[in-house]
């Protein structure tokens, strides 16, 4: 649920807010959830390895910003000069970008999808279509502002219930912070896990998060304006992790209430037993809610962002209007519609669009740590020796996490 850099001109919200608020869409809840009911509390350590890691990441991306006044894609357009070296890193990132946030399109219409059909029914391909269809006339006519701020008071709405009732339900704190510092990956967990990631860690909010820094810290010397930049990350993008995380507690003990009774939660209706402790029979109704204004809300948003990424890249004006961004955003949305109507399975397809993303993260990672290593660009800014070694250790975590995944998927299709 991310906005683009021209919508932090002259707002109060600084980029590590829109940067957090991706955390919270349909994908952060399904995954989340997943992760509680299928591993318990067993998988937290990758959610705080994943907001450590956005932070490290995102702080790059807001220096960039900061210090350069450029965004990620014009950095990267600067530095490389060989003809063929520069096209073929545009033709990753628009990969990169193009790809993941048509993954993420998907998993933002089935989450919207699933919200409309726990409350009415329907059936998930149905709703998507109509989530799609509006999110596209919104994006045609501009007027969508106003109900995203509606939206976005919902999410957070729901993102609170989550904080409170994880509290509510007294976890076993021992527990939780033994899996927040011991990695482990009980069998079959491993695409959670990576989705995990995936879901926090988003590839094109690193070119967004280095935009929407060079519009937003504008005022007073270079060093107040990086202050500003990260005081602002490390508060929002830690109150994302924390959310995130308090849906995988509420999952886990959610689903251990259900076991000893002889149920489980095994669809997306169950899900929003979640919220039962706190909610009653109210639960349903304010999980569906919340889930699809997290899916609209990103519906509109991650294809306008997809689009204002590629033509920071391919050094496009960033005017909406423009037919070359129109088709970017309108392709985005095409293929996104096209997925989730097609008769996938809306819990397996979200969790599988985390993973995607994931999975193309240590390609723009890499783009980042190169072009913070340009010292003509950002001088005494540029990234230190502890800032690289950070940066590829979760490059290489990402990879070695991802792959082992990616077996375990192969073992699984293809067994010996």
């Amino acid at each position: 649920m991310n906005s683009a850099a021209p919508a932090v001109r002259g707002t109060r919200v600084g980029p590590g807010a829109l940067v957090a608020a991706a955390f919270i869409g349909p994908g952060t809840v399904t995954t989340c959830t997943l992760a509680g009911v299928q591993a318990g509390t067993a998988l937290l350590w990758a959610l705080a390895f994943a907001t450590i890691g956005t932070i490290v990441l995102q702080e790059m991306a807001a220096r960039l910003g900061t210090i350069t006044g450029q965004g990620l894609g014009d950095a990267l357009r600067r530095r490389v000069k060989t003809p063929l070296a520069r096209l073929t890193m545009l033709a990753l990132v628009v990969f990169a970008i193009g790809f993941g946030n048509a993954a993420y399109q998907t998993g933002n219409l089935l989450g919207a999808a699933l919200g409309l059909d726990i409350a009415f029914s329907g059936g998930p391909r149905l709703w998507a279509a109509a989530v799609a269809t509006g999110a596209t006339a919104l994006l045609m006519t501009g007027r969508y502002r106003v109900i995203e701020r509606v939206l976005v008071a919902l999410v957070i709405f729901m993102s609170l219930l989550f904080v409170i009732t994880a509290l509510a339900v007294s976890p076993a704190w021992s527990e939780i912070a033994r899996d927040l510092v011991q990695p482990r990956l009980p069998e079959g967990t491993a695409l959670v896990a990576l989705g995990l990631i995936g879901t926090t860690i988003v590839p094109y909010n690193l070119f967004l998060h280095a935009s929407a820094a060079a519009e937003r810290f504008t005022d007073g010397d270079s060093a107040t304006r990086l202050r500003h930049a990260r005081w602002d990350l490390v508060v929002a993008i830690g109150l994302g992790g924390v959310v995130s995380m308090a849906i995988v507690v509420t999952a886990a003990a959610a689903q251990a209430n259900a076991l000893s009774s002889g149920a489980a939660i095994d669809s997306a209706g169950s899900m929003a037993t979640q919220l039962s402790p706190l909610l009653g029979r109210w639960a349903t109704i304010v999980f569906a809610v919340g889930l699809f204004a997290a899916g609209m809300t990103s519906a509109i948003t991650a294809p306008m962002a997809a689009a204002w990424a590629v033509a920071g890249a391919m050094n496009w004006p960033r005017d909406l209007r423009d037919w070359r961004l129109r088709a970017v955003w309108g392709t985005v949305i095409a293929v996104g519609v096209g997925v989730s109507i097609s008769g996938v399975q809306p819990l397996p397809a979200i969790l599988a669009a985390q993973a995607a993303n994931a999975l193309l993260l240590p390609i723009v990672a890499g783009f980042l740590l190169f072009a913070m290593n340009d010292r003509v660009a950002l001088g005494a800014a540029t990234n230190n020796r502890i800032a690289n070694v950070a940066g590829a250790a979760i490059v290489l975590i990402t990879l070695a996490l991802g792959t082992r995944a990616l077996w375990s998927v192969i073992s699984r299709v293809w067994p010996r």
